[in-house]
């Protein structure tokens, strides 16, 4: 039995490449590509058999892009697992992304054996995370180093915060406490969790239902 895949990307021919390649790995096969979101959705829409184990989501696309559609599908299909594909690296669009409801992100530039190796993970432990995106803004987090770490109330009240648009500042506002202790609170954090940015943290905060997005 092979896995489903289907493929949104408003590049017509990129999306055949890619469908190409993945119809190339043993466990996967795809099923149609879409332009848009508003196509995927008139796509679940239309039979059962349309709603995939995979998508692979571009962000932006006209009509409807990734981060919209990637909500809509957490809400509607929440067993469906959403990926994107993307050549957006900036920290603001993956942060978004992974709150919409996507389990992994990956640059259109990847090697093809790191896109296979990433939806198998995708659909059999259901999450993927990689150490290549933007020079390694996503960091791999181990849930045998994290399991039996304890967080005081303000570090879990930092963590939730600090998944939404709220500059440090503004959380150092929310929390009524200083910006170099907000600094302190993040340092730590990054310290416990072993990551090295606001994404990893994200990233930690989404699969350890800290944060629900």
């Amino acid at each position: 039995m092979k896995y489903s895949v289907v493929i949104v990307d408003d590049h017509t021919l990129l999306s055949q490449a890619i469908g190409a390649m993945v119809d190339t790995f043993d466990k996967f096969k795809v099923l149609y590509t879409c332009k848009n979101g508003k196509e995927l959705i008139e796509k679940f829409s239309e039979i059962p058999a349309n709603v995939p184990n995979v998508v692979l989501m571009d962000i932006n696309m006209p009509i409807m892009n990734g981060i919209e559609t990637t909500e809509w599908i957490n809400k509607n299909h929440p067993t469906v697992n959403v990926m994107a594909l993307s050549v957006e690296d900036a920290d603001t669009t993956i942060l978004k992304m992974l709150k919409a409801g996507a389990i992994g992100y990956l640059l259109k530039d990847t090697e093809k054996r790191v896109l296979e190796h990433a939806l198998i993970e995708v659909v059999e432990n259901g999450f993927f995370h990689t150490k290549n995106v933007t020079n390694l803004l996503l960091q791999s987090i181990s849930g045998k180093s994290k399991r039996n770490i304890e967080f005081k109330e303000n570090e879990i009240t930092f963590m939730k915060l600090a998944c939404t648009e709220l500059t440090y500042k503004e959380i150092a506002d929310r929390m009524c406490l200083s910006p170099k202790t907000i600094d302190g609170y993040r340092d730590v954090l990054f310290t416990k969790l072993n990551v090295k940015n606001r994404v990893g943290l994200v990233m930690y905060a989404i699969k350890n239902k800290i944060y629900t997005p």
